[in-house]
């Protein structure tokens, strides 16, 4: 078998370069979920993998002890995720958005005997329980919801054309009402004055 990327990681450089580019995938994902990837086959591996990356994110397997430097090294402003570190670590990195991954490690898991199973995640820089990963894993996928809002707007928007509509046709039945004598006491010109 392979060995997976922090398994190769020996010598103190190494695990350096490892800190710091994790640190910095880190930095630049919107969501990340640790998993315990524990009961999983190497081409369920590769398949989720593929998922994942078909949805905007990746999944890498971590060495705990790495990981925790890591997110050591984020600042006081990240989570304390320590906890969670403990045994197999794999994750999810949701660069393309939160529901995204969220969805894929849900689906993926609900097909393989809730593997990898979900440990804790961080969105925005926000702690993430189970409850909350399972409500981003629900919601509709974004395009979905861009056409939903699109939707609802399209109506208001008939909706306010129609009232527009209906308050010119309201104004212009009123001033054809008015004769001569009322437009000239609105100050309107009637066009037979000589000025």
């Amino acid at each position: 078998r392979e060995p997976l990327p922090s398994e190769r990681i020996v010598n103190r450089s190494e695990k350096a370069a490892f800190v710091e580019s994790f640190e910095a995938r880190v930095r630049g994902t919107q969501a990340l979920y640790l998993t315990d990837f524990t009961g999983l086959d190497v081409p369920s591996m590769t398949g989720l993998r593929r998922r994942l990356k078909d949805a905007g994110a990746e999944f890498l397997v971590v060495k705990n002890r790495l990981a925790r430097r890591a997110f050591e090294d984020l600042g006081a402003g990240f989570p304390d995720l320590s906890e969670h570190l403990t045994g197999p670590t794999g994750v999810v990195f949701g660069t393309d958005g939160p529901v995204e991954a969220a969805k894929v490690l849900n689906d993926f898991a609900k097909e393989h005997g809730a593997r990898p199973a979900f440990k804790v995640g961080v969105v925005d820089g926000a702690l993430v329980d189970a409850a909350h990963y399972e409500r981003l894993a629900r919601l509709p996928p974004m395009e979905q919801l861009l056409a939903m809002v699109a939707g609802a707007m399209e109506g208001k928007l008939q909706e306010f054309a129609a009232l527009i509509d209906a308050l010119r046709e309201q104004r212009a039945s009123a001033a054809g009402d008015r004769g001569p004598e009322d437009r000239d006491a609105a100050g309107e010109d009637s066009g037979d004055r000589d000025g």
